[in-house]
């Protein structure tokens, strides 16, 4: 358990949290959320010991085993598979000395490094790290590569594999979606929600959040608040503790306003001296509940586009790649006014390739690429935020592509992107991620495109920025393609899917939840992958994996099921009720007892979902 008390942490001159009083229990999966500057990475700091608290005390235990997504990856000569391995120290080590070991034919030292793997479970050691590479995008030829060959982006992957790998109690996530592509983000959401330590994650990505998180731990104007649930749980709870008080605050008001009617009234009166005396003693005792603050919300929008023809670009029969490495085959790509269309696909099967076709950054391999004569393409790449020059403003960067504009005119469009005042003459080198980003979007919209080809435009952004965006694009005239691997903007913006697997991209006709089935279904055969559509739900008297032929028994699955929704049931009470702070009084047995209840609850859900689970793998 890690506890809070009266919690207080600084940076520099600035208060970040104060009057912190909350308990984080073993086995919960907390959500960290909060804007941008709330002090949600001090935290983590301050939980692995960085930086020391300002006030207060904040209580690990000793023998936690924490791991975390390290910044920084020194340009390593090491393979990428070595580099994960060497997470779990212990057995990295013991792996080290049998090779060491057997370069000096010492059998000897070799048998005692066999024992010590045996002892860790070593020996699966190099498959797990091979699957954590798999599953964060890294196909197999990439896993002996040096660490120093790979980009910054993928760097970043490597490091969460790292930390994936280390055996620990504690895992701090802080925007682990950061840099992966929608693919790899399904596949850790799996990994998290089998993760049987303490999960703290800092992320924007809400369907991630309502995925992988128990509870909601919400920064908000130095204070910390601790919600049941995930994120969508946490934005119902907030709503109805702001309208409970917004009541509280106009009722008090009532209240104050006659009370002080009644003094001013008769204080002068010796016959109501009394009365008076008493009702300025009860307005002093009032509570002083404030009034709700609306935040103040983020609006952006993309100019209406100058013209807008109804066709404007289409690829056809186009063979798209690089030199003489063919990634598309016979791509066919119509877009109009008004189109929607997100595209999904493995890592690496073409998406990126595709946009920059469209773009006409990539010459075709064979085909036609052809766009109408007004075709104006706003088009964000991964790299975009990078291409923003050191030491120069955001009206310097508006300024070169709008020469002889006014700098008050330019002025109010960056107002509108949310870089008011002297902050559009600020140096972009002082600008977090997510502001670059924004940057980058509004020197995207000052050209007023007809087409907008979007990849990966969330990284960085904070929710408040990636909900602005999600209205701006629903909002836009123009046509859309967009990659991304946030699911909740691709829900609000896109309506057409196109699916780019094994070398083609073809109109996909299920919904986002479809393509998480298809991708977990996806099997390799020997003509290479192929993409099998899975059913939308697998029917109870479907062939079980692995035994043709064999049925699930309709009524023992059930059963099944039934177990463990009482059991998610009982599970999800036990942490509502570790949640109040009223069950720690009297010394905190009461909450022990919890703790030891929760434990043996979270063990018996964990067997009932297995033998659900392999009913369905024909066990």
């Amino acid at each position: 358990m890690i506890s809070f008390r009266d919690f207080a942490l600084r940076r520099g001159e600035r208060l970040l949290l104060s009057n912190v009083d909350l308990a984080l229990h073993a086995g919960w999966r907390v959500g960290v959320i909060g804007r941008n500057g709330t002090g949600k990475s001090s935290l983590f700091a301050a939980i692995q010991g960085e930086v020391e608290a300002d006030r207060g005390d904040i209580d690990v235990p000793n023998r936690v085993r924490i791991a975390s997504v390290a910044q920084e990856t020194p340009a390593l000569p090491d393979p990428a598979l070595d580099f994960v391995l060497s997470g779990d120290i212990q057995v990295h080590k013991a792996v080290v000395a049998e090779r060491e070991a057997v370069e000096r034919e010492d059998w000897e030292a070799v048998a005692e490094a066999h024992h010590r793997l045996e002892e860790l479970g070593g020996y699966d050691a190099t498959a797990r790290a091979g699957k954590l590479l798999h599953g964060l995008g890294f196909s197999p030829d990439t896993h002996e590569r040096a660490v120093k060959e790979f980009s910054g982006g993928w760097r970043v992957r490597l490091n969460l594999a790292r930390a994936l790998m280390m055996p620990s109690d504690l895992l701090l996530l802080d925007e682990p979606t950061n840099h992966l592509d929608l693919d790899a983000v399904l596949w850790l959401e799996q990994w998290l929600l089998k993760y049987p330590g303490t999960l703290l994650m800092i992320s924007h990505d809400r369907e991630f959040l309502d995925g992988v998180s128990t509870h909601t731990l919400h920064l908000h104007e130095g204070k910390a608040k601790l919600y049941v649930g995930d994120y969508t749980a946490f934005e119902r709870q907030r709503a109805e503790h702001l309208r409970q008080q917004q009541i509280a605050f106009e009722k008090e008001q009532v209240e104050r306003a006659h009370l002080q009617s009644f003094i001013d009234r008769f204080k002068a009166k010796a016959s109501k001296a009394k009365q008076a005396q008493s009702r300025m003693k009860r307005l002093a005792k009032l509570a002083g509940t404030e009034a709700v603050r609306a935040e103040r919300s983020l609006h952006i929008d993309f100019p209406e586009p100058a013209k807008l023809p109804h066709a404007l670009l289409r690829l056809v029969e186009a063979d798209c790649g690089y030199g003489n490495h063919k990634v598309l085959d016979n791509a066919s790509f119509i877009m109009e006014a008004g189109d929607r269309v997100a595209l999904l696909g493995p890592n690496g099967a073409g998406k990126s390739t595709l946009v920059k076709t469209l773009v006409g950054e990539i010459p075709l391999l064979a085909g036609e690429r052809s766009g109408h004569p007004d075709l104006r393409i706003g088009y964000f790449a991964q790299h975009t935020v990078e291409s923003l020059q050191e030491g120069r403003s955001p009206i310097d960067h508006l300024g070169d592509i709008a020469p002889g504009v006014a700098t008050q005119q330019l002025r109010d469009f960056l107002g509108k992107w949310n870089f008011p005042g002297d902050r559009a003459f600020e140096s972009v080198d002082g600008f977090s991620g997510g502001e670059r980003a924004r940057l980058a979007l509004a020197l995207i919209a000052w050209r007023k495109p007809n087409v907008l080809l979007l990849d990966e435009p969330t990284n960085h952004l904070d929710l408040d920025m990636r909900e602005a965006l999600a209205e701006a694009l629903s909002d836009f005239d123009g046509a859309i393609v967009l990659v991304s691997h946030d699911r909740h903007l691709i829900g609000l913006v896109c309506d057409t899917f196109v699916r780019v697997a094994d070398g083609v991209a073809q109109p996909f006709d299920g919904d986002l939840d479809a393509y998480a089935v298809w991708l977990r279904t996806r099997e390799d055969s020997s003509e290479g992958k192929k993409a099998k559509a899975a059913p939308a739900a697998a029917a109870a008297s479907a062939p079980a994996a692995g035994k043709p032929g064999k049925k699930v028994n309709p009524v023992k699955l059930a059963e099944a099921e039934k177990r463990v929704a009482e059991l998610e049931s009982k599970l999800h009470t036990l942490d509502m009720d570790l949640a109040d702070p009223t069950k720690y009084a009297g010394g905190g047995d009461n909450a022990s007892e919890l703790a030891r209840q929760r434990e043996t609850v979270a063990a018996e859900l964990e067997k009932a979902e297995a033998a659900w689970m392999a009913m369905y793998d024909g066990a």
